[in-house]
């Protein structure tokens, strides 16, 4: 797909310090951005403050901010910007839940505060912290979970990403969802 080329060649040049890159990127990502940020937020309750456009915009800022990453092509880039939404995510889950409890010493505003519901938000810590914990274990499987899940990265998109071979990443996969099943008290999905 033409795009593509044009979406890894732009991200080879502002990986090599051309920053007029990116003027030319975001048009090409933008829709894909928007589609991720959909995925993050579907489980989220319809109407609260941080949509789609605007976890998109945190993401990329975010993005834009990282300082001397080798940029592999489109799939690493997409990886790296589900990863990012799903910091800001949980960042606005903690954040909810520290204000819910009353013990903050940051203000922040509340129209700037996502409205999960209190078990969505304590689910996606859950979730957090379960990551987190696999990672220490296993890193690669970790990663693996936020591309397939977070991202929405094929098997082959995600071998490609992490440079393993596609049935490393389906051993891997299904190891990664087990465990964190069972972290999470859950039965195992398919």
């Amino acid at each position: 797909m033409h795009s593509r080329q044009n979406i890894t060649q732009l991200l080879v040049t502002w990986s090599n310090g051309g920053r007029e890159a990116l003027d030319q990127l975001m048009p090409l990502v933008y829709g894909e951005l928007r589609r991720l940020a959909r995925r993050h937020l579907a489980g989220e309750r319809s109407g609260h403050t941080l949509n789609t456009t605007a976890l998109v915009h945190e993401a990329y800022i975010k993005l834009v901010d990282i300082n001397r990453v080798a940029w592999q092509d489109r799939a690493h880039f997409f990886a790296m910007a589900s990863r990012a939404m799903r910091r800001i995510l949980i960042d606005y889950a903690r954040a909810r839940t520290r204000l819910k409890r009353g013990g903050s010493q940051e203000q922040v505003p509340l129209e700037e505060i996502p409205q999960f519901s209190e078990e969505q938000a304590v689910e996606l810590i859950a979730l957090d912290e379960a990551l987190c914990r696999l990672a220490e274990i296993s890193d690669r499987q970790c990663r693996i979970v936020e591309m397939r899940f977070f991202s929405g990265l094929t098997i082959e998109e995600t071998a490609h990403v992490m440079e393993i071979s596609p049935a490393s990443v389906t051993r891997d996969w299904t190891a990664a969802r087990a465990w964190l099943n069972h972290q999470l008290g859950s039965a195992p999905t398919a």
